[in-house]
């Protein structure tokens, strides 16, 4: 068997954690301590969080849509393929090596996506976004950490928040959709989007999106 190469290492902002990017042939993985956070053979969940949210706002001609969290970039090849040639996708990433790595040593992986002319990087917290904006996105995507419940850093804990919902729900122009990434349930959260005047419904999708892998959760939240 071929054995894991560390590829990089990289400090989470604000935090004291370390992401490393590990390849064995041509599978990717990004650790942090014991935890896989992500391989590039497991996206069906990440894709999911795309093609799901999609199906809620396709009758929107010119769709802006936020993606909190770049990872290996499966839900934004994901929302390429499902948003029409119009939408205008901005990718927000707070660690700037996965974004290098992503043109790097994952460029394979990542295709041309990066390049599409409705694609758009910015290298910050997606909570600045979002706090900074008013009904400017018809979809906010958050996979951000490992849900609501954080692992990477605890700062990503005030976006899943009922203040952060509150201002995730300002920053969606009507009829908008909030979707949130998980890798388990959390009833506190569910009960929370409601209480932020949300329509929630709760999806379990498998990590490999063909019946197989670790059982995820996404929640689709509708402004009304």
């Amino acid at each position: 068997m071929i054995p894991w190469e560390k590829i990089d290492t990289a400090k989470i902002p604000g935090s004291d954690e370390e992401l490393r990017l590990m390849r064995r042939g041509k599978e990717f993985s990004i650790k942090l301590g014991t935890n896989e956070l992500m391989n590039n053979r497991l996206s069906g969940s990440e894709a999911a969080l795309a093609t799901l949210a999609a199906k809620r706002i396709e009758t929107v001609a010119k769709p802006v849509v936020l993606i909190g969290g770049l990872g290996m970039g499966f839900t934004l090849r994901a929302a390429l393929t499902v948003l029409g040639a119009k939408a205008r996708i901005v990718v927000s990433e707070l660690v700037p090596a996965v974004v290098a790595w992503a043109r790097g040593p994952m460029a394979e992986v990542f295709g041309d996506s990066l390049d599409d002319a409705r694609v758009s990087i910015r290298q910050t917290d997606v909570g600045e976004i979002i706090r900074a904006k008013s009904s400017a996105f018809d979809a906010i995507l958050l996979d951000v950490d490992n849900g609501p419940e954080g692992l990477t850093r605890k700062g990503n804990d005030a976006l899943y928040s009922a203040s952060g919902l509150r201002a995730a729900k300002t920053a969606l122009r009507p009829g908008g959709v909030l979707a949130v990434w998980s890798s388990g349930p959390n009833p506190a959260f569910t009960k929370r989007l409601g209480c932020a005047g949300f329509d929630v419904n709760e999806v379990n999708v498998r990590a490999t999106g063909r019946g197989g892998g670790a059982r995820h959760v996404i929640w689709i939240a509708k402004k009304s």
